[in-house]
């Protein structure tokens, strides 16, 4: 067999033309989501009161396999994609491991990471619909950047509620925001009723995703021609995502290789469920089998310490209710620097596909993931987001096995884009200033008290 080439590309003709629904195939799937009022399966037209009319059928639709890519998108999409997958042969060397590791670099765009394959398309349809703009919270500002990107180039007014931490640690990210016209606040924020009361109950709170959901909800509710759209954890999101796994699998499969273990960050979701979704598709079908690892951080732990149970999606506790590893919607995560794992819950689901044993997790610390970011820039010359940086950590583990067992299995993992806006983050590391902030077995269970009762 040929040299594997250190970057595998598709053409563009290769790249997919619909988008893959996991869910079509899973045999448990997830449960619905709830009206927050009455705790009745949420219906199309409830749903469509916060979310554009085509979203929200995306978002019930569990049935249908394969959605096609409208062509308007995958033209936008041409402009980066196919993204390359690459083989990181100078970290195997490095490591001394016999190991095959691969990874799919999202970073290759102006947002900087994997957020505009779905941002583009909410864009789209908000713009198919007659609105004048949309609402969106955002963590590290990967999604905010991603999302004004798109707002930007279909003439829509984008409004960002951005994690307040986030907001202080990462000006450079919002100011990439401002250039392309959204306007952006820290949250939580006296602009809206529920900020007004999440300050009063958690005075100087740093704020969350699930602070910031809330938010964004509220405005676009009461504003006329406005619609929520969001970066993660519901379905409609991980299935754009899927072109993702779908032309990682085809880069794959080109050079008839097969991969054995899948690794990718988990916050709210959608980037793993993009990445594995063919995979997990085949495995769910016995057509093939995979190791597939969820990485997320101690101090967020919703998937290895969460309870599987209905639970708000926000904070604020005015969006719907979804089924899913929750740390409970009141639960303020530590403000570490991986901003976009800081969300209470996991996508339903990825909550289910845990629950039904067809893949791990595992946490680490904060430190311990910007130790292997560093080793990864020094050896391939990405320097990687702090969210990307848990699962190199979880790699470079899985690679350094092989090398004490002697296997060459192949090691796929999500790069899901670079850390240049993340630098404050790298000096607080270098200078040991970074502290590791792992919640109680106590705070969690003051927490999860909390839950609603269903």
């Amino acid at each position: 067999m040929e040299k594997i080439p250190y970057k595998i590309f598709l053409t563009e003709e290769e790249m997919p033309k619909s988008w893959y629904n996991l869910r079509a195939d899973m045999n448990n799937k997830p449960a619905p989501l709830l009206n927050p009022q009455t705790k009745q399966p949420c219906t199309l037209a409830e749903l469509e009161k916060v979310f554009c009319k085509e979203l929200a059928k995306q978002e019930l639709d569990d049935s249908t396999r394969f959605i096609p890519i409208p062509d308007e998108i995958r033209n936008f999409y041409r402009m980066f994609r196919p993204s390359p997958l690459i083989r990181a042969y100078c970290l195997e060397e490095k490591l001394g491991t016999p190991a095959h590791i691969y990874y799919k670099f999202e970073g290759n765009n102006t947002s900087g990471s994997h957020k505009l394959n779905s941002a583009i398309a909410q864009a789209y349809y908000a713009k198919q619909q007659g609105l004048k703009g949309v609402t969106t919270e955002t963590g590290a500002g990967q999604w905010g950047t991603a999302l004004s990107m798109a707002c930007s180039y279909y003439g829509l007014d984008c409004k960002v509620f951005m994690v307040k931490v986030s907001y202080e640690q990462k000006p450079f990210r919002r100011e990439v925001m401002h250039v392309y016209g959204a306007s952006v606040t820290p949250s939580p924020s006296i602009e809206t009723s529920v900020g007004r009361k999440i300050l009063m109950e958690h005075p100087g709170t740093n704020g969350s995703l699930g602070c910031a959901i809330s938010e964004a909800v509220e405005v676009a509710v009461n504003l006329e021609g406005y619609r929520y759209v969001l970066g993660s954890v519901m379905n409609l999101v991980g299935l754009h995502q899927s072109i993702i796994g779908l032309e990682t699998k085809a880069a794959l499969d080109k050079y008839g290789i097969k991969a054995d273990i899948i690794i990718g960050c988990a916050g709210g979701g959608s980037n793993l469920q993009g990445l594995i979704a063919p995979f997990m598709g085949e495995k769910i079908r016995g057509e093939n089998d995979y190791r597939i690892i969820a990485v997320e951080p101690k101090s967020c732990p919703s998937l290895t310490r969460g309870a599987f149970a209905y639970d708000y999606c926000d904070t604020g506790h005015i969006c719907p209710l979804a089924k899913m590893k929750t740390l409970g919607s009141n639960f303020i995560p530590s403000a570490n620097h991986a901003g976009g794992l800081r969300y209470h819950g996991m996508s339903s689901t990825l909550s289910q596909l845990y629950e039904d044993g067809l893949m791990e997790a595992t946490s680490v610390e904060q430190t311990k993931v910007f130790e292997a970011g560093i080793e990864f820039a020094r050896v391939e010359g990405i320097l990687p987001a702090p969210e990307s940086n848990h699962a190199i950590r979880i790699a470079i583990d899985e690679a350094l096995k092989c090398k004490e067992t002697g296997e060459a299995k192949n090691i796929v993992f999500g790069l899901t884009g670079t850390g240049y806006f993340d630098l404050f983050a790298y000096e607080r590391y270098r200078n040991k200033e970074m502290a590791d902030y792992i919640p109680t077995d106590e705070e969690l269970q003051a927490s999860f008290a909390k839950l609603p009762k269903i």
